[in-house]
This record gives C-alpha cells, structure tokens and sequence, in this order.
C-alpha cells in the first residue's frame, strides 16, 4: 500500500488524539517498523547527493530538530528517507518542559502551536542514544545535533550551556546545530542581539576549533534563527555568521506571530506556532539573508513544507537544504519522496 494512502487512513485516527500523545504512539511504533525491516514500504528517495558544510547528504530533505529531542528514534525516523536527521534540542541537564497541555493542532491553518519548552532527558542520556543507534553505528548518514540551554539557566551564563553541549555532542555530530530562536524558553531570542550574539558566537568558534583539534574531525556548526526578525537584525546576524566563520544558517524556527490564524481555536494558546503560515514568513528571511550573504555560507530552509512544490520555493529563495516537521504531521512521510523528487527536477532545470 502506497505511504500516501496508508497515512490518509491512520492520519483521522491520530488527530482524534490529543498531539502529544499521538506523537509518543508515532514514533515508537515507527521504531519498531525499522526494526522488523518494514521501513522500505515507505519509499526511499532516489540518490541526489549534496554537498554542503563541507557533509555529503544523499538527499537536500532533511528532518528539523523538534520531532526527536532525546535521539531515542533515530533508526525509526532514517527509515522515512531523510537525506539528513537532526535530533534535539537538548539541555546540559534533564528538564521537563512546560506544563500540559502544550502543543495544539490547527488544523483549518494546517498549523501546530507548541509550547514544549525543551524538554529531554539531557545530554548524557541524548548522546547515549545517539551510540546505540544503528544509523551512528553503521554511519548510515548525516545526523544533526541540535543544543540549546536549560530553562532555570540565567541568560548571561547561556554560553556555558552551549559550549558544555558542544564539548559532549561533537564526537558524534556530523554537524551541531545551536539553538537560539525557540520562543518557549524565556528570553532566549535575546541572544540573536548584536552584542549578546557576538559573544557566544566567538565562544562557540573557540571551541570548535580546540574539539576540532582534539577529535582529529571537524564538525560544522549551523545557527538556528526566528522568522520573527527585521531587515536590520537579519543583517546583523549575517554579519556575524561570516564575521566569526559560522558553517551554516537555519532559517526559520517557530513564529509568534499569528496573524494568519487569528480567530481559530487555539490561536491565542502561547508557544510558537508553525506550518503554513510560517511559510512565507521564512521564505522572506531566506531571501534577505541569500542578499546579505552570497554564496558564503549555505542555508537550509525550514518552515511550511507541504509539498515538492514548497521545497522548490526554498530553494528558489536561496536554501541549499531543506528540512520538514509540521508538514510531515499533516501530510504523512510519503512528503520526503514528494520533495526529494522536486528537488531533484530542479536540480536538472
């Protein structure tokens, strides 16, 4: 059965769920598929090989951190063929999150609001799963590592959770994604600032450099921007990203915004909201920050994926990569072939 049509009879099923559960009823059951061997009924894309912070990605479609915070299902989640898999966001220390209920479906805006606040079992945990997968083991492919800081952490001391992330996850990375635009762990936005992003990016640069030497292996590492930031402040975090030697930009992460789905149930429940009407929101920022960087350092596009036709328009904004989440929630897994396909047919244009 084609996974288009197999997701079209499961997807009224889950959304009769409330989202978090059926997310945790997802993906285990997705874990236990690739187990058994059955992940090849979804699909696998056909080979178009990127290159890209100096990584080679079988495929430009890549997993957006958020579905998988601890990498307790990263053989599950390779099954869907996904040219790279980025896990996280994870914490220094273990942490709950926000209170329940915290993400919420909009399903006329085909929109999430989430409010989950990086909750994870902490980075020891993470990088233990990260071992025992078999995607790490048999160096199966492209596997992001996305950090961020504890809540209770005070924002001037933000650097210390990054940089204590960096050090556990580096041996393992094939790149490092640093998380600075969730809009669910208070004032964290602050540190896309001029000044506050100036410091953990030359912090961060430092120990880069020094794991690089001491791993033998240098692992590149991506910045992680809102949608939600003007003309000047993309500049000044362009500036910054090429100033301090940065690998890569994502753009974009949840907004805050919601204009496009005011009047909706949920609308006014607090957390970032994503999907659709993120879409343009990103496209704009992409674009801006193509102008503002060239071909320095590569972007990879995020936010309103629904189709190859929307993974298309990421690129023609400017992206390099592109990565899904809330689309695949709406759309079912078969999405990834759909935009791999796209691509590749760009690709040959």
């Amino acid at each position: 059965m084609p996974a288009k049509l197999l997701y079209s009879l499961v997807r009224p099923a889950l959304f009769a769920m409330d989202p978090e559960n059926a997310h945790h009823l997802t993906l285990p059951a997705l874990q236990r598929a690739s187990k058994l061997g059955l992940g090849g009924i979804l699909g696998k894309p056909a080979e178009d090989t990127r290159t890209v912070m100096g990584i080679s990605f079988p495929n430009p479609v890549g997993l957006a951190a958020g579905l998988d915070k601890d990498g307790a299902y990263i053989d599950g989640l390779a099954s869907m063929g996904f040219g790279s898999i980025e896990i996280g966001t994870v914490t220094p220390r273990a942490q709950a999150g926000n209170p329940k209920p915290r993400m919420f479906r909009l399903p006329q805006a085909e929109a999430i609001i989430n409010r989950m606040g990086f909750n994870n079992g902490g980075v020891d945990a993470f990088v233990k799963n990260v071992q025992s997968s078999r995607f790490y083991q048999d160096k199966q492919g492209v596997l992001g590592l996305n950090i961020g800081k504890n809540a209770d952490t005070p924002i001037e001391k933000a650097a210390e959770d990054y940089l204590h992330c960096l050090t556990k996850v580096y041996p393992y990375a094939s790149y490092v994604t640093v998380n600075i635009s969730s809009p669910n762990t208070k004032n964290l936005r602050q540190l896309q600032g001029a000044t506050e992003l100036d410091a953990l990016l030359l912090q961060l640069k430092d120990a880069q450099q020094r794991l690089a030497d001491e791993h033998k292996r240098y692992v590149p590492v991506a910045l992680k921007i809102a949608p939600d930031i003007d003309a000047e402040q993309i500049k000044t975090i362009a500036e910054a990203l090429m100033r301090h030697r940065i690998d890569g930009v994502i753009a974009t992460n949840t907004t805050i915004t919601r204009d496009a789905v005011q009047g909706l149930p949920h609308a006014e429940e607090t957390g970032g909201l994503s999907g659709k009407p993120v879409f343009e929101l990103s496209n704009r920022v992409i674009r801006a920050l193509k102008a503002e960087l060239g071909s320095e350092l590569p972007i990879i596009g995020v936010g309103g994926i629904f189709s190859g036709s929307d993974a298309a328009s990421k690129m023609q904004a400017g992206a390099t990569l592109v990565q899904l989440y809330s689309g695949l929630i709406y759309q079912g897994p078969a999405l990834v072939k759909e935009c791999a396909d796209a691509l590749r047919q760009l690709k040959q244009i």
